[in-house]
């Protein structure tokens, strides 16, 4: 599968805006995608705004409609998506993962969130709109946002937007159709062996206070499924737990 050419917008005030309004006038191609360097109401997960200086980041969004998928399996559309920026990133630097349920890090430091909007018909998903900020070249973050980093940060070399764009899109194609061939064994599989902290204990924090606990596993729903130091399993839905970083 190919993707459309990306429309590139000189600032816009989200990209997941921008491209669900063109969307409700006319249904796009899958993967049709809008980028710009600047967006002045950018949002994140728990409701976070994105901060992105003007001209040195990479954000886009791009639309899918997965109608054969139920909604019960929507997770497998974030991990697909975390891979594909996950792997592109990889080939830059080192120690980059994937941190439940679909930042992407360096080390300790986030680089790159995503905010995936789904659209329902029934039980299957008409429509996916995936929204990522990638952090790629600014020198320094003045917001409260507790540990941003940029590619230029890490490496110390400058990056085009839109190259490293098609590569992302190549690897989401990539990852979709295997969605669409239900062959989808690969994406779990990889999923879990990029997670961020996958090995060891570390402490997560939930409604009760903080613990300590390992990753046992991401079920098919997205859960995450934590083993505290007394064996005791928990399991928790986006937002119900967070690191402790």
């Amino acid at each position: 599968m190919k993707y459309p050419e990306p429309i590139a917008l000189e600032e816009t005030a989200s990209t997941n805006l921008y491209l669900a309004q063109l969307c409700d006038r006319q249904v796009q191609e899958d993967f049709t995608c809008v980028y710009t360097a600047y967006q002045t109401a950018g949002r994140g997960q728990r409701g976070n705004s994105w901060e992105s200086e003007a001209g040195k980041n990479l954000l886009f969004s791009f639309v899918v409609y997965p109608d054969f998928l139920e909604a019960g399996r929507q997770f497998l559309l974030s991990q697909a998506t975390a891979l594909a920026l996950q792997e592109t990133l990889a080939q830059y630097a080192e120690d980059i993962t994937i941190k439940w349920p679909n930042d992407i890090y360096w080390k300790d430091k986030k680089i790159c969130g995503t905010l995936i909007e789904n659209d329902l018909t029934g039980v299957c998903i008409s429509r996916s709109i995936s929204g990522t900020g990638v952090n790629l070249n600014q020198e320094r973050f003045i917001s409260n946002a507790p540990n941003p980093i940029s590619l230029l940060q890490i490496t110390g070399k400058h990056y085009q937007p839109e190259e490293i764009l098609h590569q992302i899109l190549s690897r989401a194609v990539l990852r979709y159709a295997q969605i669409q061939a239900n062959d989808v064994s690969g994406i779990i599989s990889a999923y879990k062996e990029r997670l961020f902290r996958k090995e060891g204990f570390h402490r997560f924090k939930d409604r009760n206070g903080m613990f300590t606990a390992r990753i046992a596993d991401i079920e098919l729903n997205g859960q995450m499924v934590l083993e505290d130091r007394t064996g005791q399993i928990r399991k928790y839905m986006f937002k119900e737990v967070e690191y402790i970083l």
